[in-house]
């Protein structure tokens, strides 16, 4: 396993226990982390303040939990109505105006909890040091605002300032006090009061700006490109508390399509004429199938994958005990009426009870959809692989499973695209391209006879460009149209939704949102777990749950252990 990838796993297990610290604190079931970026529902939350984005490459576990306390009391402890109708409009005073708001909220911690004052302290310190080895407070420019930072969160919370750089403070905090000093004091006096707080923290921001806007006319910090050091120093942590900032995690890249939006979210087709849904074994004949089905068996026999273990975990997750009748003849357990006459006959008969016979049954029907675009191809062997051990271990789990593939009939749009070139290429047409869904192995094949046509997921030709979004809206409806009580899709994909004729006709995002729209649709209603299987790739962007693998390194039993903990979040 790459040093990458462990990386990645281990920040989605910390951002699984620091998103459970915030719902824990601020009461609300609905909010997660996707990627770095909380989220309520689909909705993602505001940035709040520069020191709640800790980093995964510097940053210690502590900062994380810290950063979880904030967010839960920010969110707990601030009317974001209120907060919204009194901040500033100038992006600096902004800027000043969230970090106050934040400093409020986290001053209000309650005194039971101890634990959470140190690791909102702890994180605090750690993103002021990092601001100050970053070379920010070596410009007058930076200094003032790390400065402004570091009294004004020591007034609110009646903390010290961080103790390594108290001393370079001392200039500045003198130039300060008789300009913000009333507002200050205010602070700390109206903690309590976030609409009387405000009009003091107001007050500092614009002063702040103000005195920021002087150093640039006066032309200070401009020695050696000072002025650009600064902005890349602060401003590239934020710049503007509305704007989106660098994700620091590996993941899918996910925009807001404009076309989507002006339709209000109507998802177009230009055509399905030319949409099929196909049985993969017959995709390529006997012979090609059978050359690959070897490969595949080499591959799983090299892997040294116990099913037989596999199945009882699968078993032991998916399956819930059902009554099937009682057991008659026990020493202990209810008392069969039936045998009270054997009492009678032989009063040292002890075998008069009746225990209930439970037996584990899985109710329960999983998806495997594979996305099939170009980039995918290289892992064909891989996901084949992964895919046919987890089907024969769910079917002797007594699960039912079905293995899906979606990719396109054509590059660049084929033969949809030449019909709307012919019909005078009309704006936004929508989807612009062949649709092509198949079906390795269908929920009432046994995965015996299914194994051929799993081969056929290493036909070169089938890997060509991915409409994500339909797929899984396919998927899920087979699946919705199946008896079992508790149905799961997995999604095994490797990056973003990608047709070029789409995209060139549309907008480079339209795809991409419409994949996040039938997601969250579906995850919604809640008749469906769905999760993102990311091969080398973080699918949180898209999917609420999801795994890093990395098919190419696991060995062993490893990357299955990874998808059946994924699994496990889904029958929740």
């Amino acid at each position: 396993m790459s040093d990458g990838q462990q990386r990645i796993r281990q920040q989605q297990r910390v951002a699984e226990l620091c998103a459970g610290v915030v719902r824990a604190v601020s009461g609300e079931r609905d909010l997660h982390f996707r990627g770095p970026r909380l989220h309520r529902g689909r909705e993602p939350l505001p940035w709040f303040a520069p020191h709640l984005h800790p980093s995964a490459d510097t940053d210690d576990f502590r900062s994380f939990r810290g950063v979880a306390d904030g967010l839960a009391l920010r969110i707990a402890g601030s009317d974001a109505a209120l907060h919204a109708a009194l901040k500033p409009e100038q992006a600096i005073e902004r800027f000043i105006f969230e970090m106050l708001e934040q400093f409020r909220v986290e001053a209000l911690a309650p005194e039971a909890m101890p634990g959470m004052v140190r690791n909102l302290r702890h994180r605090h310190a750690q993103w002021s040091l990092a601001l100050h080895h970053s070379g920010m407070t070596d410009t007058a420019r930076g200094l003032l605002i790390y400065t402004v930072a570091q009294i004004c969160r020591a007034r609110v919370t009646g903390q010290q300032v961080v103790e390594q750089t108290e001393d370079m403070l001392e200039a500045t905090r003198f130039c300060l006090s008789p300009v913000i000093g009333h507002a200050l004091a205010g602070l700390r006096r109206d903690r309590a009061d976030q609409a009387a707080y405000a009009m003091h923290a107001r007050d500092i921001a614009r002063t702040v700006a103000g005195l920021l806007a002087d150093a640039a006319d006066d032309g200070e910090d401009r020695r050696d490109g000072a002025d650009t050091d600064t902005r890349r120093g602060l401003f590239s942590l934020v710049a503007d508390m509305d704007a989106e900032i660098v994700e620091r995690f590996t993941a899918a890249h996910a925009g807001r399509s404009r076309v989507l939006d002006d339709a209000s979210g109507v998802y177009r087709v230009f055509t399905t004429a030319y949409d099929r849904e196909q049985d993969a074994g017959t995709l390529a004949r006997k012979e090609v199938l059978a050359a690959h089905r070897e490969r595949i068996d080499r591959r799983i026999a090299a892997q040294g994958v116990n099913v037989a273990r596999l199945a009882r975990q699968l078993r032991a997750l998916l399956t819930d005990p059902t009554r099937e009748g009682w057991d008659g003849g026990q020493e202990e357990g209810h008392i069969d009426g039936r045998r009270l006459a054997q009492l009678i006959a032989s009063p040292t008969e002890r075998r008069l009870f009746r225990r209930e016979r439970q037996e584990p049954v899985a109710d329960c029907a999983l998806t495997f959809l594979i996305d099939c675009s170009g980039s995918m191809q290289e892992h064909a062997e891989s996901v084949a692989m992964l895919v046919d051990v987890l089907s024969r271990a769910l079917e002797q789990a007594g699960v039912t499973s079905e293995i899906l593939g979606y990719t396109t009939g054509a590059w660049n749009g084929g033969r949809a695209r030449r019909d709307w070139q012919r019909a005078g290429r009309p704006p936004h047409p929508g989807r612009l391209n062949e649709r092509c869904h198949m079906v390795f192995k269908a929920a009432a094949t046994p995965w015996r006879r299914a194994r051929p046509a799993i081969a056929a997921l290493l036909k070169a030709d089938l890997f060509r460009e991915g409409i994500d979004a339909e797929a899984v809206h396919w998927a899920c409806a087979r699946l919705l149209a199946r008896g079992e009580e508790r149905k799961v899709l997995l999604v095994v994909s490797d990056g973003s939704p990608m047709d070029s004729a789409t995209e060139l006709a549309n907008d480079a995002h339209y795809l991409e949102h419409h994949l996040r729209d039938v997601v969250a649709r579906h995850e919604q209603a809640g008749r469906i777990g769905i999760g993102g299987l990311g091969v080398g790739l973080d699918l949180s962007p898209y999917y609420r749950h999801s795994q890093v693998i990395d098919v190419a390194a696991s060995t062993g039993h490893a990357v299955f252990a990874e998808i059946v903990a994924l699994i496990a979040q889904l029958r929740r």
